[in-house]
C-alpha cells in the first residue's frame, strides 16, 4: 500500500507510513478525507507534526509540490494549523 501513496506528489515513505497508522491507505482515502482532517489525525499520534506536513498533504491532494500551493490555500492551512496550537 505505501507504493500508492507514495505516487502523489510530497509522500514519501515516512509520510506514507503516518497515513497508514491512521488508516489513510490510499490516494483516495486520503482525498476524501482531506488535508485537515488526515493532519490532525497524524497530530493525535506525533504531536511534533509540522505545518509543512499539513502543506505536503494539501499538495498531494491537488497534486502538485507543496510550494505551488496558492497563497490563499497556504493561508486557509496557516489558520488551521494555528488553531490546533
Amino acid at each position: 500500500m505505501v507504493a500508492l501513496l507514495t505516487t502523489l506528489p510530497n509522500i514519501g515513505p515516512t509520510l506514507a507510513k503516518q497515513l497508514q497508522a491512521v488508516a489513510i491507505t490510499t490516494p483516495e482515502q486520503l482525498k476524501s478525507t482531506g488535508s485537515k482532517v488526515a493532519f490532525t489525525a497524524i497530530k493525535k499520534a506525533n504531536p511534533h507534526a509540522c505545518i509543512q506536513l499539513l502543506y505536503s498533504l494539501q499538495g498531494a491532494i491537488e497534486n502538485c509540490a507543496y510550494p505551488q500551493l496558492s497563497p490563499e490555500t497556504r493561508e486557509d492551512l496557516k489558520q488551521f494549523f494555528r488553531s490546533l496550537l
